[in-house]
């Protein structure tokens, strides 16, 4: 009996893969019955394919790598331990612990205060026909598709009446001010598009960061990656260094103040030896001292300020983050986008896979509906 259900079974399986088999070459016939229809379809989608190709504005892209000194739980170097303890600081063994972690890099770049920090960098494009601000460009000499102009024009026309029925046309412009706090329309456009046209990564492993920055024009592209690497790395250094400049700030303002206060301590001293030379009373020897004591004790309290001045003059100097640049930006020789290859590729394949399902199913189906109408 299993013999027997075995061999039915292999019956079974071969009847099926052979109305399988039916089935394919049926669907081959149909597809090449009607194989000018789809190689017609491919044609003019690839016609469709060059011509938007082509109408896309060229985009090219510049990076530049760095690899950032890692501060995170440093220890005090021991020549600078060594300093400080003459100075009467003791500094031991404490590490500093980096509030400004590199995963938060990008969120700076893409913040509105560093935004606006790039509005006013000077670009020029490599022909050297346009010489403005990153604004301006970005704002101004932004090409777009043919059917780009077409779909946006109604929407500027219409903002345009309504700017002008509202009297909103003078106040958009403004005095040329950026209040981060109250932006324009135009400004948050534009902060929104420098955030999706640079974009900064870095590899949690090794803290490399890498900036890359997208704009219709090699030199400009090339120019504002620069810029952006030029104000992160001033950020992070301002960061870093804040607490430090503070302290260097209020030593030297305590040091001239001790200054000041010795060389007054110094003078008094040396006026009342000259006017009691040959002077041998107590109350005279007396008074003598004092000025001496008050002169001693008034150097001390400034030699200990003077080196408190060095140990804080160092730790600026220490806190100062370096970055190594590991690849420069370059002006691209090629552009990025548009992939014309691929958009030549992607519509051939649509339009083929559209007309196949057309053939093999669309066209049965339309009649049935038209049928049963």
């Amino acid at each position: 009996m299993e013999d027997i259900q075995k061999q039915q079974n292999n019956i079974q399986t071969q009847q099926n893969m052979q109305e399988q088999e039916i089935d394919l070459l049926e669907l081959a016939k149909k597809l090449w019955a009607e194989k000018k229809l789809i190689l017609k379809s491919c044609g003019w989608a690839a016609l469709v394919g060059l011509v938007v190709g082509f109408s896309i504005p060229k985009e090219y892209e510049a990076s530049v790598t760095l690899a950032p000194e890692t501060t995170g739980g440093k220890s005090v170097s021991g020549g600078l331990s060594a300093l400080a303890g003459m100075a009467g600081i003791n500094l031991g063994s404490s590490t500093s612990a980096d509030a400004l972690s590199p995963e938060l890099y990008p969120d700076i770049v893409k913040s509105v205060p560093f935004s606006i920090e790039m509005f006013d960098v000077k670009v020029q494009d490599k022909d050297g026909e346009l010489d403005t601000t990153l604004y301006e460009y970005l704002k101004e000499h932004q090409k777009q598709a043919w059917w780009g102009y077409i779909t946006s024009a109604p929407f500027k026309a219409l903002g345009w009446v309504v700017k002008t029925i509202k009297g909103e046309e003078k106040t958009e412009e403004g005095d040329g001010s950026v209040d981060s706090f109250r932006l324009t329309q135009d400004q948050s456009s534009i902060i929104g598009a420098l955030g999706e046209r640079i974009s900064v990564s870095v590899d949690k492993k090794t803290s490399v960061i890498n900036i890359t920055t997208t704009m219709q024009d090699p030199l400009i592209a090339a120019t504002v990656t620069n810029e952006v690497m030029t104000k992160l790395q001033d950020y992070i250094t301002t960061y870093r260094t804040n607490k430090a400049r503070k302290d260097l700030e209020f030593t030297e303002k305590l040091y001239e103040e001790n200054m000041e206060t010795y060389h007054k301590a110094q003078q008094e001293y040396a006026s009342y030896m000259d006017r009691n030379q040959n002077v041998s009373l107590r109350s005279a020897q007396t008074q003598q001292e004092r000025l001496r004591n008050e002169m001693e004790l008034a150097f001390n309290v400034y030699n200990q300020t003077a080196q408190q001045l060095q140990v804080a003059k160092a730790k600026v100097q220490e806190d100062t983050p370096v970055f190594t640049v590991v690849e420069a930006a370059t002006v691209p020789l090629r552009a990025s986008k548009p992939s014309k290859p691929m958009i030549l590729i992607g519509f051939v394949f649509l339009a083929g896979v559209g007309a196949a399902g057309w053939v093999l199913f669309g066209k049965e189906i339309f009649e049935q509906f038209k049928t049963k109408n």
